[in-house]
């Protein structure tokens, strides 16, 4: 005999999809919808639509945005001229929250990954280039993760950006290798930024 009605049943199948979310993590928030007030639960329903419905990718450097350019692009505080290129928008985050940065970004949307048939051409390269050559930048800091996926990504970028005769750095220390920037701690991030290195 099952232990859920289908309904649930169907609901903790469809939030194990979600990254990070376990059988038991599911079941917890099943029970939290189940005890939650109706008001809570539609505007928890209304809130998940509206991230669906309005947010998109920033034209520039493919941040997240809810209008045609995010906000760091808008932040006439922010020196243009710097880039710093990192593989995902919560990277941009994790950056941000440092405080350390004044520059601008470019978001990848991934890395290149052969085992998951990730190429260049999957990655928005082209518009990064565009942006080097015509938009005056004097440096670039690749900030792509320190796995093997990042590397590999760091490597080929520093192959097309350095005949571009641009500044190129390297996060330096801080980040440990095989990790993920999006769960690095923000003095680490700082570390890693203040120690950037020449590519």
């Amino acid at each position: 005999m099952p232990a859920y009605t289908e309904s649930i049943e169907k609901l903790i199948k469809k939030l194990v999809k979600l990254p990070g979310i376990g059988r038991r993590s599911a079941e917890r928030i099943v029970g939290y919808i189940l005890n939650a007030s109706g008001e809570e639960i539609k505007g928890l329903s209304e809130a998940i639509s509206k991230v669906k419905e309005n947010v998109r990718f920033c034209r520039i450097c493919n941040n997240l945005s809810e209008q045609e350019l995010c906000q760091i692009c808008q932040d006439i505080r922010r020196k243009k001229d710097i880039i710093c290129i990192v593989g995902k928008p919560s990277d941009v985050s994790a950056i941000e929250k440092t405080g350390n940065f004044s520059g601008v970004y470019h978001v990848l949307l991934g890395s290149i990954s052969p085992l998951e048939g990730k190429g260049p051409s999957d990655l928005k390269i082209d518009g990064l280039l565009q942006r080097i050559k015509q938009d005056n930048i004097q440096e670039v800091i690749i900030a792509t993760d320190a796995d093997t996926e990042g590397e590999t990504t760091a490597l080929y970028l520093a192959k097309l950006i350095k005949p571009l005769g641009v500044k190129l750095m390297r996060l330096g220390i801080g980040i440990p290798m095989g990790s993920n920037l999006e769960y690095a701690d923000a003095t680490t991030l700082s570390k890693a930024l203040e120690s950037r290195r020449p590519v």
